[in-house]
């Protein structure tokens, strides 16, 4: 398994394991995300114990870890015995770690709903045994509701014993594309349409293979990993899967306003409010907003986006085809798939040139925040601002055969005007991005007024 592009988190823990101090750290995120291997990576030449937790018997759990605490002190005794409880894990550990030593709980929120005491109970192996001993314990979860409710917010047991947390992101664009190195900006985007920077998603796509071979070899088939990874999650994360289904899918045919989605399930308004709201706790939804809004709670601009890209393609691909493919008549499937895809790249690159443009930052001036802007008539795919110097940064970007001609930069300098932010005193930037380049009337009237032009994300002239 490749492990890629996770320096600056494992540099985070090491950090954490020479502080020669005991630590309570925490590390959550969403399924698939890369959790699990960042932690087996980091405890490589450690004295360490790795304890996955699961729905069994805390009894049961508990004879598993007898095991291997046994293997990792040296102590077959402890196998034969047991531990009749977690205390008596601590208490162990407290006697028997005489060197640094790390206990990895991989989804703790498991043993949370095996034993509802179990946060308390770690409270309390913490206070009596291992606060002032050389242990670094590392509790992990995917379900982010999960490690709120026992760990993270200030009401939960363990929020005042942790000495530090690491919210795990899925990989950025760039860092995706360290596991496809041989595979060219154009070839690549496709793969990360489908998989965003999920690591295990990543992994199940073949490097030697286009991305249509490879959806219909990994993603089509009922028996693949992806095939039923939507349903799965939704399953494990929630009680009623089907109406979030709804809504999910809802958002990613383009209801994206709460009106829409409320209309095309449905629903009550109330209830609405409530999936999304727990669709967004499980970074599976976003309300996405104009840059410059002003009140963002009370703003009516407010879209809903589905922010994992496999959710997207999965609603696009998958859902709406299941008889289809259980019958392996891929055929309208991928009529579907050739008729389309290229309108979700474009998507996709809209978001890659956000992260793009920040590699042009210093050449610029500092970004406070970056996003789209939009309102009821126009809209505009790149903003970036400094509200300190009043400069301001406004982009397209088009993912087309065709290339960018000057019209493009008359439109969108046109739609700037209407952004009601220091007109009067701001000094205004402006880039293009494209797929297929820019014809040369547009490179001359860019070399004349100082427009960035980046094809791909490749900067090819410069203010």
């Amino acid at each position: 398994m490749k492990f890629i592009n996770r320096d600056q988190e494992l540099q985070d823990l090491e950090k954490r394991w020479k502080s020669d101090k005991s630590e309570l750290f925490i590390v959550y995120g969403k399924r698939r995300v890369g959790k699990t291997e960042l932690l087996k990576q980091f405890i490589q030449k450690k004295h360490a114990v790795y304890f996955l937790a699961d729905k069994r018997t805390m009894a049961n759990q508990l004879k598993e870890l007898a095991r291997l605490m046994a293997s990792a002190f040296s102590d077959p005794l402890i196998e034969k015995q047991g531990f009749g409880n977690w205390l008596d894990v601590f208490q162990y550990v407290q006697r028997n770690a005489e060197e640094r030593f790390v206990l990895v709980v991989d989804e703790f929120p498991y043993l949370a709903e095996v034993d509802s005491a179990t946060s308390s109970i770690f409270q309390k192996g913490w206070d009596e045994f291992l606060k002032e001993k050389n242990v670094m314990l590392v509790l992990l979860g995917s379900s982010i509701a999960m490690m709120e409710s026992e760990i993270l917010i200030q009401k939960a047991p363990l929020f005042g014993r942790r000495t530090g947390q690491l919210p795990l992101r899925p990989l950025t664009f760039f860092g995706s594309w360290q596991f496809f190195p041989e595979k060219k900006f154009k070839e690549f985007i496709q793969v990360y349409t489908i998989t965003g920077g999920m690591p295990a998603y990543l992994l199940q796509m073949d490097t030697e293979h286009n991305v249509e071979e490879n959806i219909k070899r990994h993603v089509f088939p009922k028996t693949e990993f992806l095939h039923n990874e939507i349903e799965f999650v939704l399953k494990e994360e929630l009680r009623e899967p089907k109406n979030y289904l709804a809504i999910l899918q809802a958002i990613a045919w383009g209801k994206r306003k709460l009106s829409e989605i409320v209309n095309y399930t449905s629903f009550e308004k109330s209830l609405v409010n409530k999936y999304l709201h727990t669709l967004i706790q499980l970074q599976i939804v976003e309300r996405e907003l104009p840059l410059i809004e002003k009140n963002p709670q009370r703003s009516r601009k407010g879209l809903y986006r589905l922010c994992d890209n496999f959710f997207r393609f999965w609603f696009q691909y998958i859902f709406p085809y299941h008889s289809d493919l259980e019958i392996q008549r891929y055929d309208e499937v991928l009529r579907k798939f050739h008729e389309s895809f290229n309108t979700l790249t474009a998507t996709t690159y809209e978001r890659v040139c956000r992260e793009i443009v920040r590699t042009f930052e210093a050449g610029l001036f500092p970004f406070e925040r970056v996003g789209k802007w939009w309102d009821k008539n126009e809209e505009i795919d790149l903003v970036a601002l400094n509200s300190q110097t009043k400069d301001i940064l406004f982009g397209e970007c088009k993912w087309s055969e065709k290339q960018v001609g000057t019209n493009v930069f008359v439109a969108l300098k046109k739609k700037a005007r209407f952004v009601d932010w220091h007109k009067t005193s701001r000094k205004d930037h402006y880039i293009l991005f494209s797929k297929s380049g820019f014809t040369p009337n547009m490179v001359e009237l860019a070399k004349k007024d100082g427009i960035l032009l980046v094809q791909e994300d490749t900067l090819i002239h410069e203010q």
